[in-house]
């Protein structure tokens, strides 16, 4: 069984009251896909990156967090994925949600209204205390990195 964490929702604007709300497509669902909440269909060029706006404004819980992610259809089907991903959108603030969209492919990629463009996913997290030191444990990775690990 899931933990339900409840987190309000705001519409900003009633014009767009008839796109759905986000919601899980299945039961077991890890993400909720939030729409376009756009008057008129939007297009993105190839190589564009464009900012589509949903209408929705939330209050997320102290330790947890809404993660912004890319649909896997849009990306396998039509080549958008979403910059700055996955995206953040902290407890504190009260802002609309926006999407960063970019189209990858060679072909002009049309968002109609109410369209599912993204998926959210509400995750829990930890705040570091962060302790500075002269010195850290060696570790058998020690400074390797970049592909170090798949190294023989």
């Amino acid at each position: 069984m899931v933990d339900k964490v409840s987190v309000k929702i705001k519409r900003l604007n009633p014009e767009f009251n008839d796109i759905p709300l986000p919601s899980y497509s299945t039961e077991g669902s890890s993400g909720m896909d939030i729409r376009a909440a756009v008057a008129e269909d939007m297009f993105i060029n190839p190589g564009e990156v464009v900012l589509v706006p949903t209408n929705l404004s939330v209050e997320i819980p102290g330790g947890y967090e809404i993660q912004v992610r890319p649909r896997s259809g849009l990306a396998i089907k039509n080549g958008i994925g979403l910059l700055n991903s996955p995206g953040t959108i902290d407890s504190d603030y009260r802002g609309e949600i926006k999407v960063i969209m970019m189209n990858f492919s060679k072909e002009k990629f049309k968002i109609s209204r109410g369209d599912r463009i993204a998926q959210l996913i509400l995750a829990k997290y930890y705040t570091a205390n962060f302790i500075e030191s002269d010195d850290l444990q060696d570790s058998r990775r020690g400074e390797g990195g970049f592909g170090h690990t798949g190294q023989k």
